[in-house]
C-alpha cells in the first residue's frame, strides 16, 4: 500500500523509531491502522525528497501539515494518489476536499477524473480485493466522488433544441458501477449532447418506458458484472430487438472478456478513451453541420 519495501520499513523502524509494530506468537510484524496512516505519511515524504533522518525527528502535527502541503504543489502522479489513500485512509473529508478541488483548478474536472481519480479507483480496487481496507472506506470515498461528479454535471451547460442529440443512458439490472455511468453522464453533456440517466439496476421494460418518452438517438450501457439469468450476447441480442431504431453503445468488463461482436446497430467500446472518440467525433461533425446550416437573415 505504500510503495515501499518490507526490507526497507525493517531499517526504518531500527535504525530511526519510525514505527513499532507489534508481532504475532511466531514473532511476525504486523502494522494496525495507525501505523499504516504514519507510513503512508513518511512515504509521501521520503518520495518527495525529504530525509527519513529528519522525518523521524517531526511531530506528527508537523508530518501531517508538510504532507497536506505536498499534495497542493506537487502534481505529479504517485504523489497525488498517495495524498488521495492517505485521506481515504483516515477518512478525512476535507483533505480529500483539498486535493480533488486543487487539482481541478489547476487541469480542469475532466483531466482530474481521468489522469488522478480513474488510477485511484483502480488502486482502490486492488485494495479492497487484498483486504487492505473495509467497507466503509470504500463507501465513504466512492460518496465523495460521487458527489463531485454531480456537481460537474450540474455546471456543465443543458443543451436544447432539435439538432441536440440524445443520449439514454443506464446499467443493466444487477449492475452498481454507478461512478463510471455519472462520468458519462457528464462527457455527453459537456459535449453539448442532451444526456438522460435513468439509474441502475434496469430491466429492459424500465429502459422500454424511458425510451418511449424521450425517443434517443443513442442508448448507452456497462455490462461489467456477470449476468446471472442469461449469457450477455443473448441481452445484447434482446436490446437490439428491442430498439432497433436507435444506435446501442456498450462497454465494460464482460462486454470485452465475453468478446461480444458488434452488428446492426450494435456498437462497442472496449475502453473509455474509445468512448470519448466517439463523443468527440460527434462534436466535430455537429459543428461542421452548423457552419454549413444556411443563415435566417
Amino acid at each position: 500500500m505504500s510503495g515501499i519495501k518490507a526490507h526497507t520499513i525493517r531499517i526504518w523502524e531500527q535504525r530511526y523509531g519510525i514505527v513499532a509494530p507489534q508481532r504475532t506468537k511466531t514473532n511476525i510484524r504486523y502494522y494496525d491502522d495507525e501505523d499504516l496512516k504514519l507510513l503512508l505519511n513518511v512515504a509521501l515524504l521520503n518520495k518527495n525528497g525529504i530525509k527519513i533522518s529528519r522525518i523521524a525527528k517531526m511531530s506528527p502535527a508537523e508530518i501531517a501539515e508538510k504532507v497536506s502541503a505536498i499534495s497542493e504543489i506537487n502534481f505529479e502522479y504517485a504523489t497525488q494518489l498517495d495524498a488521495l489513500t492517505i485521506s481515504m485512509i483516515e477518512m478525512d473529508e476535507y483533505k480529500f476536499d483539498r486535493i480533488i478541488s486543487t487539482n481541478i483548478q489547476q487541469m480542469g474536472f475532466e483531466r482530474t477524473m481521468l489522469e488522478i481519480i480513474y488510477p485511484f479507483l483502480e488502486k482502490l480496487s486492488l485494495l479492497w480485493l487484498t483486504g487492505s481496507i473495509n467497507p466503509a472506506q470504500e463507501n465513504f470515498m466512492s460518496y465523495l466522488i460521487r458527489r463531485k461528479i454531480i456537481v460537474a454535471i450540474d455546471q456543465a451547460p443543458l443543451s436544447v433544441g432539435k439538432d441536440v442529440r440524445k443520449f439514454l443512458i443506464y446499467l443493466p439490472e444487477g449492475e452498481h458501477q454507478e461512478l463510471t455511468m455519472l462520468f458519462m453522464q457528464y462527457l455527453i453533456k459537456s459535449r453539448g449532447n442532451h444526456a438522460i440517466y435513468i439509474g441502475q439496476d434496469m430491466s429492459l421494460a424500465d429502459v422500454k418506458d424511458a425510451y418511449d418518452i424521450h425517443r434517443p438517438d443513442y442508448i448507452f450501457t456497462m455490462i461489467s458484472e456477470s449476468f446471472g439469468k442469461e449469457p450477455v450476447q443473448r441481452y445484447i441480442e434482446k436490446l437490439a430487438a428491442a430498439f432497433p431504431d436507435t444506435q446501442l453503445l456498450l462497454s465494460g468488463y464482460q462486454i470485452v472478456a465475453q468478446q461480444v461482436k458488434p452488428f446492426g446497430n450494435v456498437s462497442i467500446f472496449k475502453s473509455l478513451q474509445q468512448t470519448m472518440q466517439l463523443l468527440d467525433g460527434l462534436r466535430v461533425r455537429q459543428s461542421r453541420s452548423g457552419m454549413m446550416a444556411p443563415s435566417n437573415s
